[in-house]
């Protein structure tokens, strides 16, 4: 009778999806509230993380003290010419997906889960399917505005579409849109905890003049080559006005010291924060920032917009079917951003980001339009449809 009762008391769950943090870090988000939801009701959770060997997944679930297992799948290579989907390369990672399938098939059946949560990446294809030869209910989880190439195949399967934007759903096909709910994309509550005064004694930003606003710039964990670039050549131009906090990428930080020594005077330098990596300061950095120039990526759109924060996006063109121009592009036409596209400039960006500067209320316009996208609950809506779709 008592292992009876741990069974009823267990919710179980298989998490599939990763390969990248925009797949992975919402998973790990929504695993956690589902844990302090089920511990509110004196429930808990298991969890199977079926991930690949060589994604972020990998380290990260271990980390969490979270089961781990892998399975074989293949990496598609897109391209608009057909010709070059069928390459070698290609073939050879599809004829790794009946393997993965039956990998997958093994895993679900041994682990009997409520519940299938997909958040895309070629890993949830056969974990995705296993679920439906298992009669699981999947769970996906889309980040982005358009559904990814491995949510696109595994929709007709799913027992609910958790969308992260409402101009998704006239995007889903229409024999799907049934199962869409809208839930936004699950961040780390601790984004949203950040305080201003915490990021100046942590960083020490004592030589910023809190009068001006304040731009925090992001090329994400490893910096990006082009917002760096296009930023060392606006620099003395945004320091005239406001102070700058710029994450460059650790391999990038000597060079751009190295300018600011030659290029600023004593007086911008001190306005002037170069890091290699922001971490557990992000939060506080982020409340400190007025105007934030970044990537535009799925999780970062989520945060920034839950955040309710004035940006100015520079996506990354080789994205995975160019989805951060489409998100930028996005928030840009409702007014909750700025999207550059393309080769940008420092004239470009100053035109961007120099009314922001200047103009408390247009900030706060933009402000409020982006907060209007933002979803700070997403992560509890998600855990509301998994619980659903378990029971029913």
């Amino acid at each position: 009778m008592k292992s009876e009762s741990c069974r009823v008391d267990s919710f179980r769950l298989i998490v599939t999806g990763g390969g990248t943090g925009g797949h992975t870090y919402p998973a790990l988000t929504a695993i956690r509230a589902l844990q302090d939801r089920l511990a509110a009701e004196g429930r808990t959770l298991d969890v199977l993380w079926i991930g690949t060997a060589d994604g972020l997944e990998a380290r990260v679930a271990p980390a969490e003290g979270i089961a781990f297992a892998t399975v074989a799948t293949g990496k598609i290579r897109r391209s608009s010419n057909p010709l070059r989907m069928m390459s070698a390369a290609n073939m050879r990672d599809m004829a790794r997906v009946p393997l993965g399938v039956t990998q997958a098939r093994k895993l679900v059946a041994d682990f009997r889960p409520n519940v299938v949560l997909a958040t895309g990446g070629y890993v949830a294809v056969p974990a995705g399917l296993a679920a439906r030869m298992c009669r699981r209910p999947l769970v996906l989880h889309e980040q982005t505005v358009r559904l990814g190439l491995a949510n696109r195949k595994l929709a007709g399967s799913a027992t609910r579409i958790a969308v992260s934007s409402e101009s998704t759903l006239p995007l889903l096909p229409e024999e799907v849109r049934g199962a869409a709910v809208v839930t936004g994309n699950p961040i780390r509550p601790e984004v949203l905890a950040g305080h201003p005064d915490k990021a100046v004694a942590a960083l020490g930003l004592h030589g910023f003049d809190l009068r001006l606003p304040t731009v925090y710039v992001t090329g994400g964990a490893q910096g990006s080559q082009q917002i760096n670039g296009v930023v060392r050549d606006a620099l003395l131009w945004l320091l005239e006005r406001a102070n700058v906090v710029h994450q460059c990428g650790p391999d990038n930080v000597e060079e751009l010291r190295q300018y600011a020594a030659a290029a600023l005077p004593d007086g911008a330098a001190s306005r002037y924060y170069l890091a290699g990596f922001v971490g557990p300061e992000l939060p506080d950095v982020l409340a400190l920032a007025d105007v934030v120039v970044s990537r535009s990526g799925a999780g970062t759109l989520a945060e920034l917009t839950a955040l309710g924060k004035p940006s100015v996006f520079i996506p990354l063109a080789s994205s995975a079917g160019n989805e951060q121009a489409h998100n930028a592009r996005h928030l840009d036409e409702a007014g909750a951003a700025v999207a550059l596209l393309g080769d940008v400039t420092a004239d470009q960006l100053q035109d961007a980001v120099g009314p922001l500067l200047t103009d408390p209320a247009r900030r706060e316009e933009m402000a409020q339009r982006a907060r209007a996208h933002g979803r700070p609950d997403a992560a509890d809506r998600l855990v509301d449809v998994i619980l659903s779709a378990a029971s029913g």
